[in-house]
């Protein structure tokens, strides 16, 4: 299969950078990513550990440069990472990081969602817009939709009484 083809077979791919206050980066994530992993649901694409010291001060690592207890079985995957982010991604990025934390940076394919969107792009369709709903939003809005309900039931209770009068 050429590259092309083989691009043509992945899934949508994301990314995102999770910061650490105070460097607490010990790698109780990692079993969680590893489960996604062997679910077939996502394939890690590259990883990379970010570090700012307290003067601003950064560095970045790659899986190699850890040791086990911040990454865990993620060693395994090392050959299979495609080492996407260039330095310039690396350092738009750290801007995001407050000076005396960690962060791990994670590009993922959705793995789960290849066929759909390979079939999306065999029957000429494009991608024109995508968006993520942050799960603060989420709860936000099921939380409106409970207290209108509560109103709602309670107006109906009213109007239930006023009736008996």
């Amino acid at each position: 299969m050429d590259e092309v083809d083989a691009v043509d077979e992945l899934g949508p791919v994301d990314w995102i950078v999770v910061e650490f206050p105070g460097s607490r980066f010990n790698g109780q994530i990692v079993p969680a990513l590893l489960d996604l992993v062997e679910r077939d649901l996502v394939r890690v694409l590259d990883l990379l550990v970010l570090k700012k010291d307290d003067d601003g001060t950064l560095e970045a690592f790659e899986l190699s440069d850890l040791d086990e207890g911040e990454i865990g079985e993620l060693r395994t995957y090392e050959s299979e990472l495609a080492m996407l982010l260039s330095e310039e991604d690396v350092t738009s990025l750290a801007a995001a990081i407050e000076p005396g934390s960690s962060a791990a940076v994670l590009v993922w394919e959705n793995s789960w969602a290849a066929p759909f969107a390979s079939a999306v792009r065999r029957s000429g369709g494009q991608l024109v817009a995508s968006g993520r709903i942050p799960i603060q939003a989420l709860l936000a809005a099921v939380e409106a939709d409970e207290k209108e309900e509560a109103a709602d039931e309670g107006t109906e209770q009213l109007a239930a009484t006023e009736g008996e009068i």
